[in-house]
């Protein structure tokens, strides 16, 4: 309210979802585009995997995973600030040093826990998207995403924190069952399917059934109210 009527005004957002596209309607007259990569690439150098699992064993499968390939240094991506905090919790008392970042945590211990993890004292950051907006972390070889996001572009934006300046970097993604309207619009969005890894020990119950019917995507809570059927396409 206080800017001047005529001013020049530019919007930056590493990604572009539908609700980003309505703040930008509202906030600007007229705007060119000018877009760095496509908003569904994912770098090459990053190799993906996909984890089908039961809700009840990831935390289980995670601590697999940091023994097994060794992970000195991880960011895994929750969707809610208790999960992140509760997480840390059960990290702690397998001996794995692990701290969480989110919006309930004042800047101040943010910054202590990012700096903890780029030092290396600490081995797993714990982070929900919006405090992990913006952080750049050098030679960062692993993400895990313990929790698939309701938003397809957030995926490209959380994966893309491995793999920089030329590096190669892993990204890790764990899929239950209730998770299915993730994956398959991530997917669609990536214009690829994600290599699935079956030979670990919490495999999900039967094989995942990936289909999703027009139903199960306006009933998801992803979903609910929100028009719906002006993004999506059903054949």
């Amino acid at each position: 309210a206080l800017l001047p009527k005529q001013r020049q005004t530019l919007l930056f957002s590493a990604t572009m979802p539908a609700d980003i596209l309505q703040l930008s309607d509202s906030l600007l007259t007229n705007p060119e585009k000018v877009a760095v990569t496509p908003v569904a690439s994912t770098a090459e150098a990053i190799h993906q995997e996909l984890y089908f699992v039961e809700k009840a064993d990831k935390k289980s499968l995670l601590i697999h995973l940091l023994a097994e390939h060794r992970m000195g240094s991880v960011l895994v991506f929750m969707e809610t600030k208790h999960g992140a905090d509760k997480l840390c919790k059960t990290l702690c008392k397998e001996n794995i040093s692990a701290k969480a970042i989110h919006g309930n945590k004042s800047q101040s211990a943010r910054q202590q826990a990012l700096q903890h993890f780029k030092s290396g004292e600490i081995n797993v950051l714990v982070a929900t998207d919006i405090a992990a907006r913006g952080i750049d972390i050098d030679q960062l070889p692993y993400v895990i995403n313990y929790e698939l996001p309701h938003v397809p572009e957030t995926y490209v934006h959380r994966i893309g924190r491995t793999g920089r300046a030329g590096a190669n970097g892993k990204a890790f993604s764990f899929c239950s069952s209730d998770e299915r309207v993730q994956l398959k619009d991530i997917q669609k969005l990536i214009a690829k399917q994600i290599p699935v890894t079956d030979n670990h020990p919490y495999p999900s119950n039967g094989k995942l059934n990936t289909t999703v019917t027009v139903k199960e995507r306006f009933e998801h809570p992803s979903r609910r109210g929100k028009n719906t059927r002006n993004r999506y396409i059903y054949k």
